[in-house]
């Protein structure tokens, strides 16, 4: 767990320094971070989805995926839902940023791709397979720890300190794996991380589409598609 921990602090760490950087840079400054921010959202979603496409079992379930989850996520107005509470903030605070926006793509970086999926698991496991493996499942950890320290720092200077929510989020996420493969092993089929890791990725790139002002895709509505590859592993686990 001590992974996990370190990841957590290096997001607050991050959205604190960040939020204070924010402050003091101009607009044209804060456009300039939007872009760098969008356009990374783009690689990484692309590069989260794009490998693992080739490892799919069903190569058609991340359509399946993301159409089942679009009509869920309209259905339940999610993104109307986050839009109302994002004007009611700003409304509140005298601003005009869209925060819960923005913290909607920040918990998909942190949360979506191997290391932050796998690496708890592995840490998990690690105590039963030797202190060198320990290392190893740790480095996991570390290495996403550094990245979203750059990443929340990126993404606080241009949202704010509502970046900071983003902390517990990853942290309850990797808990789930962690007990994951504390309580049942290696209890995650590869082909689960795999679908979920296409789906995260369009879903970043989705984020960072509407970042850039290219296509307001409506991210939110689409985060019930992470739901269906979960569901559709335990289905047919049951019936095995």
């Amino acid at each position: 767990m001590l992974g996990t921990i370190v990841n957590t602090a290096t997001i607050l760490i991050g959205g604190v320094f960040g939020s204070f950087l924010g402050t003091g840079i101009k607009e044209k400054y804060k456009k300039a971070l939007f872009d760098a921010l969008g356009l990374c959202c783009i690689v990484l979603g692309i590069n989260a989805s794009l490998p693992n496409m080739a490892k799919s079992e069903y190569p058609v379930l991340f359509i399946a995926s993301l159409a089942i989850g679009s009509i869920l996520g309209t259905r339940l107005d999610l993104q109307g839902r986050i839009d109302r509470a994002n004007a009611r903030l700003n409304e509140r605070n005298g601003n005009e940023n869209n925060g819960l926006q923005g913290l909607m793509t920040g918990i998909l970086l942190y949360c979506i791709g191997t290391f932050s999926i796998v690496g708890p698991v592995l840490s998990a496991l690690s105590p039963s397979q030797g202190w060198e493996i320990g290392e190893s499942a740790n480095t996991f950890l570390y290495t996403n720890a550094t990245l979203d320290l750059v990443t929340s720092t990126v993404l606080a200077a241009s949202f704010g300190r509502i970046m900071l929510w983003a902390a517990p989020v990853l942290f309850c996420w990797q808990g789930i794996f962690y007990a994951i493969g504390y309580f049942c092993g290696d209890g995650m089929p590869e082909p689960m991380r795999v679908e979920l890791s296409i789906v995260g990725g369009v879903l970043i790139v989705s984020s960072g589409l509407g970042i850039l002002g290219i296509k307001d895709c409506k991210t939110v509505n689409l985060l019930p598609s992470l739901l269906v590859p979960v569901m559709f592993y335990l289905v047919k686990m049951i019936l095995e």
